[in-house]
């Protein structure tokens, strides 16, 4: 971070110039503004290089002058020198080239020259293990940044140095695509590698690493004499050119095709991941970050509420990596068992190896069997919907990745499985426009973009005009952008328009249960999605989360402690439940210096219907009233100096005590104001002050 910080502070006073320097092919310079720089003469460009190749550091002049001339410098080698570097000093930016008593020195950052970002890359894959998916990752990464020839249209004819350095960069390449398709053909994709090889090999014939890499790929193509007379040219060229034979380790590799020892890969299913039947929207950005985390980390767990849409991203995560898991990528659906459920056995079964197992060990317990099957297996396990069995796959996934060393784990859950060396991913709702906004913004809304596709789907006549779009941008925020719920609400325009599902979305636990009958049965009405999260509290979360339903905007720990306390919970013990709810995705906490509790409005929605099934609506407004009448007597009518929080707070404070007020007292409201509508928001007329107390 400090080196990160220093060469900014660099970059800004002008220590440090921006300019891209590439020698990996055609001869180039860019400056910062994407315009090329002309470099011109072979000694000029000669001399670039030689300080390119060490950026930041003071390259001696008797390098350099040994660099340029070679075994013929000129008389006064080092005005020559000096004059040379006058003239590249005009050809870069100001404050390219340094100079010092003992040589120069070219301030850039070593990644703006393409060749020592190459050494870098490769030098990081190769130090990998060979399972690592960033290997793979890293040597393709600087091979990409090879146009051609190292130095190609820079001739220094003289140079022994110059030639030292293009053998050498051409020897790094070669190398790197040896590691690179060593690995390739190891996880299966040889036959896709048939041609590069076979134009590689006719290239360096003396290369055996990509020989054997060739016949090995042509096997699994099923091209096994092809292989054989690979190996008998190789042969005869190094008898040849060389006088030797093959290398121990390319005999063996021959001798092992001769016996059918190199069989071609077996085409075994990597996975039983399902195809999908519907588009995948709006997670592209999620998918490459959950990524990135499965590189990063044995374990990842996706957590948020239910319809937050954990499972597919997950699956479509999983999808693109089968590539780099030779053993694959396994659902396992947990879903389907009780709290009581066996994982291992759950996870037996989704890998298909219930049965295989049972004569190596029948009487081993189901964990240990897995274990035993799957040791030394590179694979992905997706253990999904862990909320209800968390204490048992936290568990499991503990002991497995602990004896299983090349498997990681995807987990999903409402909750994290709380393993040290986890990695958390929040799956948030969908985005939705906020504010007045336009068509463009409206139609880019990932929510909208949902909604749009399954709406399409059931209704082929649904117009694309400026009023469906805003009445799609009012389902989306009724619905919290939640995927679930919106694709329940596409399902029910099958029987009504567009206008009136959006009327009707007050009541929308009893508008949306036209959810697949092949999903699971949580899944296919929006109450049951909310129910699944219900069932998993304890009676003190869901005393508090039903209590906490009566606040508009959220709460602050203070209001939170005064209404959800009591039948046994204490104002001490409110906090923990809160953090719990948290945990478990049903409650947001927003705020770092004074934290706000608020839900979603589909919880809080159905938060306020068990409220009035508890038959505690009455009890928790009175409290939210006696807390809020003397929050106001105590600060909104005190100086402003006197407030601790901020805007925001205070204006919510303000409206929710206004509204309590109004609510908690329709007969006294109706007798003052008649047939008149109060202001919204005000509970009487302009200009009138509600009373403090109850």
């Amino acid at each position: 971070m400090w080196a990160s910080a220093i060469r900014c502070l660099l970059i800004a006073h002008g220590k440090i110039c921006r300019v891209q320097i590439g020698m990996l092919g055609s001869f180039e310079v860019r400056t910062d503004d994407g315009a090329f720089a002309d470099v011109p003469g072979a000694r000029l460009r000669g001399l670039l290089i030689a300080l390119a190749l060490e950026p930041g550091r003071v390259v001696p002049k008797a390098t350099l002058v040994d660099w340029i001339w070679g075994e013929h410098p000129p008389a006064d080698a080092t005005n020559s020198l000096h004059r040379l570097v006058s003239r590249l000093r005009k050809a870069l930016p100001e404050g390219s080239i340094e100079g010092q008593t003992d040589g120069y020195r070219l301030t850039v950052e070593p990644d703006a020259v393409d060749a020592v970002r190459f050494e870098r890359l490769i030098t990081a894959g190769q130090v990998r293990n060979d399972d690592d998916p960033r290997r793979i990752r890293q040597l393709r990464e600087g091979l990409d940044l090879w146009r051609g020839a190292a130095m190609q249209d820079v001739g220094l004819p003289d140079s022994a140095a110059f030639d030292a350095a293009v053998t050498r960069l051409e020897g790094l390449r070669l190398t790197a695509l040896e590691d690179r398709f060593d690995a390739e053909v190891s996880l299966g994709h040889g036959v896709e590698l048939v041609t590069q090889l076979t134009d590689l090999v006719a290239a360096h014939p003396m290369r055996e690493r990509l020989v054997g890499a060739l016949m090995r790929a042509l096997v699994a193509a099923g091209r096994d004499n092809e292989a054989l007379l690979v190996y008998q040219r190789t042969r005869e060229a190094l008898a040849d050119t060389l006088g030797v034979d093959p290398s121990p380790e390319l005999s063996a590799l021959h001798i092992a095709l001769l016996r059918g020892e190199l069989g071609r890969r077996e085409e075994t299913r990597k996975t039983n991941l399902r195809a999908e039947l519907t588009s995948f929207v709006g997670k592209d950005a999620d998918v490459a970050a959950v990524r990135e985390l499965i590189a990063e980390h044995r374990l990842t767990t996706l957590i948020g509420p239910g319809g937050s849409g954990k499972t597919r991203l997950a699956t479509e995560t999983a999808r693109t990596l089968l590539g780099d898991l030779p053993d694959g990528a396994w659902l396992v659906e947990l879903a389907a068992i009780g709290v009581d459920g066996d994982v291992a056995q759950s996870t037996l079964a989704g890998l298909g190896l219930r049965d295989a197992l049972l004569g190596g060990a029948p009487n081993a317990e189901p964990t240990d069997r897995l274990i035993a099957a799957i040791r030394e297996r590179e694979a992905l396990l997706i253990l999904d919907n862990c909320e209800h069995v968390i204490e048992s796959a936290a568990i499991f996934a503990h002991r497995v990745l602990g004896e299983c060393q090349r498997l990681r784990i995807l987990a999903t859950s409402r909750e994290p499985l709380g393993i040290t060396g986890e990695a958390l991913w929040l799956v948030e709702p969908l985005a939705v426009p906020e504010g007045d906004v336009g068509p463009d913004e409206i139609e880019s809304s990932p929510a909208v973009q949902l909604l749009r596709d399954r709406a399409g789907a059931v209704r082929k006549d649904l117009a694309a005009d400026a009023h469906t779009l805003s009445t799609m941008v009012r389902v989306c925020r009724a619905l919290d952008g939640m995927p679930l719920a919106i694709e329940l609400a596409a399902a029910g325009l099958r029987t009504m328009s567009l206008d009136q599902l959006a009327h009707r979305l007050n009541d929308r636990f009893r508008l949306l249960t036209s959810g697949s009958r092949t999903a699971l049965p949580r899944h296919r009405t929006l109450r049951a999605v909310v129910d699944w999260s219900w069932e998993l509290l304890t009676d003190a979360e869901r005393m508090a989360l039903r209590r906490l339903s009566v606040f508009s905007g959220g709460a602050s720990l203070e209001a939170a402690e005064r209404v959800c306390a009591g039948d046994g919970i204490t104002q001490e013990q409110v906090l923990e439940v809160l953090t719990a709810l948290a945990e478990k995705s049903l409650v947001l906490t927003e705020g770092d210096s004074a934290p706000r509790y608020r839900m979603l409005g589909t919880i809080k929605e159905y938060a306020a219907h068990r409220l009035a099934e508890a038959g505690e609506s009455d009890l928790a407004r009175h409290s939210h009233l006696s807390y809020f009448t003397e929050l106001t007597r105590n600060r909104i009518f005190a100086a402003p100096s006197n407030w601790n929080g901020s805007p925001h707070s205070r204006s919510s404070t303000t409206t929710s005590v206004l509204r309590c007020v109004v609510l908690s007292r329709p007969a006294r409201r109706k007798r003052r104001c008649g047939s008149r509508r109060a202001p919204a928001g005000t509970g009487g007329s302009a200009g009138t002050r509600p009373k403090a107390s109850s």
